[in-house]
């Protein structure tokens, strides 16, 4: 559970810094996105982060859970805006994509 989580945090991340004019123009090299549709990508990051705080509070408790979801979302964080920002921006959309889906697969095994 805890790599979903962690997979998720990250494609929430992501989602969040697309509905940012600057991120979105990084990425794509093309103007932003409408109104709606970063407000879509806010939606979804935030929603995104909501079932990953569940994912560890179910998994560990509430003693344990919201500690591990900020650890979670640390290292979310931090992969996607050092590691793969500044030196792999084609790989973020990708992975956002494929590493939740990898995750459920790790979790549902």
């Amino acid at each position: 559970m805890m790599l979903l989580a962690l997979t998720l945090s990250f494609s929430a991340f992501t989602a969040l810094s697309l509905a940012m004019e600057k991120h979105q123009h990084d990425l794509h090299g093309k103007a932003a996105a409408t109104l709606a549709r970063r407000t879509q990508w806010r939606v979804l990051g935030w929603v995104l982060l909501a079932v990953a705080f569940a994912l560890c509070v179910i998994d560990h408790g509430w003693a344990m859970g919201p500690v591990l979801w900020l650890g979670v979302m640390t290292v979310g964080g931090v992969v996607l805006s050092f590691g793969l920002y500044p030196y792999r921006p084609k790989w973020i959309a990708p992975l956002a994509l494929a590493l939740p889906v990898i995750g459920l697969l790790v979790a549902l095994v």
